[in-house]
């Protein structure tokens, strides 16, 4: 009986995380298109819902550490633990970084941007495909699929070193266009560090799933 009421507990949590996710993903989705469209209305949406998500997550940590109490745990439900509440701050932090490409929307919004954006929207498809993803092998515990979407990161890391090269020869020829240029490099590290923070989830879930622990970006 006490194992089963666990069993329900973690199942809430896990439900709680993928709910989380969602949010996270929708943020980064609305942040760039504030940024594409030059939508204030949009970048503000992104900002209040903020607060959506930092509540979530407190009720997230707030659960998990409740569920220790609930029986005494095995080595999987440690790792399982553990995996929770590494997942949930890490969708938590991906979040913030949509709150900072939303901010950086606002910022530049009267200003037509130094270059197309072609990089970001691919850098930002590419990261919510691996959050989505992530959060998949997340609840499968599928370690393979995991080590499968951390590879994703390559891409974006090489994404965002072709267009901070070319931000920089931007910056070099068009001095009156350095803020935004080094606006439109922020918006590319936050997405790097974005695809990062998925990978750290991979890694959770290849902890939570062999009790190996492994580095996968």
């Amino acid at each position: 009986m006490v194992r089963e009421q666990y069993h329900k507990e973690v199942a809430v949590v896990q439900q709680r995380v993928m709910k989380l996710g969602e949010l996270a993903n929708a943020a980064i989705k609305g942040s760039i298109k504030a940024l594409q469209d030059h939508d204030i209305e949009q970048a503000e949406a992104v900002i209040k819902g903020d607060a959506r998500i930092n509540d979530l997550s407190a009720e997230i940590e707030t659960l998990c550490m409740r569920l220790p109490a609930l029986k005494q745990p095995v080595a999987w439900d440690l790792r399982m633990i553990e995996a929770l509440i590494k997942v949930n701050l890490d969708i938590e932090r991906i979040s913030d970084l949509a709150v900072d490409i939303a901010r950086i929307a606002i910022a530049t919004n009267d200003e037509k941007h130094i270059k197309p954006l072609i990089n970001i929207p691919i850098m930002a498809h590419i990261t919510c495909e691996m959050l989505d993803d992530a959060l998949l092998a997340f609840g499968e515990s599928n370690s393979d699929l995991a080590y499968e979407i951390s590879k994703r990161d390559d891409e974006i890391d090489a994404l965002f070193d072709q267009l901070r090269r070319v931000l920089i020869t931007f910056m070099v020829e068009n001095p009156g266009k350095i803020e935004n240029a080094a606006h439109l490099t922020s918006v590319a590290q936050y997405l790097e560090q974005i695809g990062d923070h998925a990978s750290n989830i991979c890694e959770s879930v290849v902890y939570m799933a062999t009790g190996d622990r492994v580095k996968l970006n």
